[in-house]
């Protein structure tokens, strides 16, 4: 690994460093799904099995974020990085060679639960350095931050979509993304600080417990949750519901999770000024009613045109609820890795819960029909979001990479 400067990074550096680690993530994740049907393919199973087998990667995300918090006080956030990015590119070109060389169903299950939770040990001490940013400046940077993974979503799909086209094999590509990945991982986080993972006394095991208890981190990481599930399902079933049941392409189908996420993007990028006005808890209520608007179309109305707009309404309701909630867990310096590894967690059981529930749904309705489980989620979002209102001292939110330098 790269050794860390003998200086501290500028805040500049160390808010790109933190964005780059996002979009990697973004990068890698979308990689995957884009090849999707590909690797259905390879392996020869039904929707149910690719439930399953997206669950294995959830509950390794799970069982990453049980032991985050523990971890994140053991040796910090930076080191949790140095280790995650690498394994993350083991894991994610291991897929490919489970799924298309050995064609083994349990192995690429077994593979893709490392890689989540690679992948979710590594989201939380990203989002724990997001915080720390965020005291450190006095300015709300989680949403433009998470817009990274965003842009890494947008290229690792558009890859995709330009792998399926010109007949890449899935352990070319994904071995070429693993590469790129563990080249960023020796570079970039020698510009990310060693943050202390809670201001103070270092809390004892009881005290990280009673965070569970107190009611602002289980309404927040109902928050989390129900938009984890919102944004999730559509990175697990878009493509495939688009593939089998609209008749896109694979390419077509991996294009249109690239509008998704572009969507995404933008939203994220844009979001400063709106949450600036009206706040977190009006910005949150507006994005589930915009995610069941998009939703509704996309499920509903069988036209190309309302795939379209209802893919990207959709994602413009998904982009904030995830950054928002962690954001507001990240409030009290006191408490924050701790408060943020725990809604994390609450928040991947809906990657947990997720896949496998749409696609036994799907087994009998299809997967688009199946989609309507969302709706439920997003009841949910409206009646937890009012936890996410503002604490502490933190100022309204700013585009942070067009801010003059704050030290």
């Amino acid at each position: 690994m790269s050794s860390a400067p003998t200086a501290r990074p500028s805040i500049a550096a160390w808010r790109s460093a933190t964005f780059t680690v996002f979009g990697v993530a973004g990068i890698t994740i979308a990689t995957l799904l884009a090849r999707m049907p590909a690797l259905r393919d390879h392996l020869d199973v039904d929707p149910g099995q690719i439930g399953l087998m997206l669950a294995f990667f959830s509950g390794g995300s799970v069982l990453g974020l049980a032991f985050s918090g523990t971890l994140l006080h053991s040796i910090g956030a930076r080191r949790i990085i140095q280790i995650g990015m690498p394994t993350i590119a083991v894991a994610l070109a291991g897929i490919g060679v489970a799924g298309e060389v050995l064609e083994s169903y349990a192995t690429t299950a077994a593979v893709a639960a490392l890689f989540g939770a690679a992948v979710a040990v590594t989201d939380v001490a990203t989002n724990v350095e997001g915080a720390a940013i965020e005291r450190e400046t006095r300015r709300t940077v989680m949403t433009t931050l998470h817009a990274g993974f965003s842009l890494g979503t947008v290229l690792g799909a558009g890859l995709g979509a330009l792998a399926a086209q010109l007949g890449i094999s899935i352990v070319v590509h994904l071995g070429i993304i693993a590469a790129a990945t563990l080249v960023i991982a020796f570079v970039v986080p020698r510009w990310i600080p060693a943050v202390v993972a809670d201001e103070g006394p270092k809390p004892t095991m009881a005290q990280r417990r009673a965070v569970w208890a107190q009611p602002q981190t289980i309404l927040l990481g109902l928050v989390v949750f129900a938009f984890a599930y919102i944004e999730g399902a559509a990175n697990d079933w878009l493509t495939l519901g688009l593939h089998d049941e609209r008749g896109f392409t694979e390419a077509g189908a991996a294009l249109m999770l690239g509008v998704f996420t572009a969507a995404m993007t933008v939203g994220r990028l844009v979001a400063a000024p709106i949450i600036d006005r009206f706040g977190r808890v009006a910005v949150l209520v507006a994005s589930a009613l915009l995610a069941a608007a998009g939703l509704s179309l996309l499920i509903f109305v069988p036209d190309t045109w309302a795939v379209v707009v209802g893919t990207i309404v959709w994602a413009l309701g998904s982009c904030l609820g995830f950054p928002l909630g962690l954001s507001a867990a990240g409030d009290d310096s006191s408490t924050a890795s701790t408060r943020v590894a725990a809604v994390s967690l609450i928040g991947y059981v809906a990657f947990f819960a997720g896949p496998p529930l749409v696609g036994f749904i799907a087994d009998s309705t299809g997967i688009l029909p199946a989609l309507t489980i969302i709706f439920a989620f997003i009841a949910i979002a409206l009646a937890a979001s009012p936890a996410a209102r503002r604490r502490g001292s933190v100022a309204a939110p700013t585009d942070v990479f067009s801010d003059p330098e704050i030290r």
